[in-house]
């Protein structure tokens, strides 16, 4: 049996795989192992709008009560409200019920910490290893000792926390067009962009707890991009399921995605004099031309495994203040303890607004290498490492590609993929090559 945790909390298929009962072994777990110094902790929970998420959030919280934990609900929130909730409340913990961009069918239950940060690997696998091997019914609490739920109101407390980051009506004049993925964001963002002044037009804002992600949000930019195109507005920001990542659309219908963003934003900290230790934190998958266009601007970029995570611990661990994704999960460590997206939104805008610039001008700062990305369906990732010729074919590739070129090839966190990343100076090159890795992992494995 593989790691229960994946590179983001707990997913699978809603009652198949993430089943009530897991939901609930977790939420014991994680009340036995994130309050171990309080007698009466406290946890936040937040939801997306998946149909499952009652269900599994019941069961989670049932969990938590039962072994005494007091739980704050805060409704249909994004990720990252929950991250500043739990610092909010001073919890010990948040929990987040949400599958982020994974289809509707599945879902997922990820932890914050007391500080809002994401949990390491070590905690997750203790708590793990009480699900595995211990005995719930021990030392349960009784009568006024269970735990008890109350409910806040996240968005509002999230949104004022947002708006609070920036002077009143900032945006005001900006037409700005936002693609809330019928998901966490749906009331969120457009009230942060009008209380700071903006004219928003919403798509996909309309939830009906199956409709997250269908063809919309920051996997489908092309949804937004259509919409904006001839209508005269500015920029777009289109969100994943959770909020937590964020793609842009420039004034002309064009995607503009993480790492444009890290681009801009990296050099507009360094110029500010604000960019920690003048690097900037980003993943294996980040594309080449990034690297290149900080390293004109004097930036260093440190890469991690993909996951904004492991992000924030390289950001943590060696004193930085800014990172991300090429996928639009952006860390902005002055502002939230997560990938935010709605923040990365108004803080990209306000970036347009002082340089008195289009994004579809500053987005130039940075030019792609072609790159090219197959995600190969698996029967199973296990004995994806070690087996020979997949390994041969990857030596061949990294020797074909040289200097000029990389090759990324690793499994999914969440989904039964291997994706097989290529890039380098030659689209016709790099699609041979990544065809070619992919046919042969596409045999060994499925």
């Amino acid at each position: 049996m593989g790691r229960l945790f994946g590179t983001d909390g707990v997913r699978g298929i809603a009652n198949i795989e993430l089943t009530p009962e897991l939901a609930f072994n977790l939420g014991r777990a994680a009340a036995k192992v994130l309050s171990k110094f309080h007698k009466k902790p406290l946890f936040v929970i937040g939801k997306d709008t998946r149909i499952s998420g009652d269900m599994l959030e019941a069961a989670v919280i049932a969990g938590l009560c039962s072994c005494g934990a007091d739980v704050i609900k805060a409704g249909i929130v994004p990720t990252p409200a929950v991250a500043y909730l739990t610092r909010h409340f001073k919890a010990d913990s948040g929990v987040v019920v949400s599958a982020s961009h994974n289809p509707m069918e599945y879902n997922g239950i990820k932890f914050f910490d007391s500080r809002g940060y994401k949990l390491p690997d070590e905690l997750e696998d203790e708590i793990e290893g009480i699900i595995n091997g211990a005995d719930f019914k021990e030392n349960l609490p009784s009568g006024k000792e269970v735990g008890s739920v109350m409910e806040e109101d996240g968005i509002s407390l999230y949104v004022n926390y947002v708006t609070s980051l920036f002077e009143a009506n900032c945006f005001k004049g900006f037409k700005i067009a936002l693609d809330c993925a019928n998901g966490a964001a749906f009331k969120a963002a457009p009230l942060v962009f009008e209380k700071l002044g903006a004219e928003v037009s919403v798509i996909n804002n309309e939830p009906d707890g199956c409709n997250i992600n269908v063809k919309c949000g920051s996997t489908h930019p092309e949804a937004l991009s259509e919409f904006i195109k001839g209508k005269g507005l500015g920029i777009g920001f289109t969100f994943d399921g959770d909020a937590d990542r964020l793609i842009a659309v420039d004034e002309n219908g064009e995607v503009v995605d993480g790492d444009h963003i890290m681009a801009i934003w990296g050099v507009y900290l360094k110029e500010k004099g604000k960019l920690l230790k003048d690097t900037v934190v980003a993943t294996i998958m980040s594309n080449m031309g990034l690297e290149v266009a900080l390293k004109k601007m004097g930036i260093k970029m440190v890469r991690t495994k993909v996951g904004d995570r492991y992000v924030m611990e390289e950001i943590l661990k060696n004193g930085y203040n800014f990172g991300g994704e090429q996928s639009g999960h952006i860390i902005f460590l002055d502002h939230n303890t997560t990938g935010d997206g709605i923040i990365t939104a108004v803080n990209l805008l306000a970036v347009l607004k002082e340089k008195k610039a289009k994004l579809s001008e500053l987005k130039n700062i940075m030019q792609v290498f072609p790159q090219v990305l197959i995600n190969v369906k698996v029967r199973s990732k296990d004995g994806f490492e070690t087996n020979t010729e997949i390994k041969k074919e990857i030596e061949r590739a990294e020797k074909e590609l040289g200097e000029n070129g990389r090759i990324v090839v690793r499994p999914s966190g969440t989904e039964p993929l291997i994706r097989v990343m290529v890039e380098g100076e030659r689209k016709d090159t790099i699609e041979d090559i990544a065809k070619r890795v992919a046919e042969i992992i596409q045999k060994a494995l499925s």
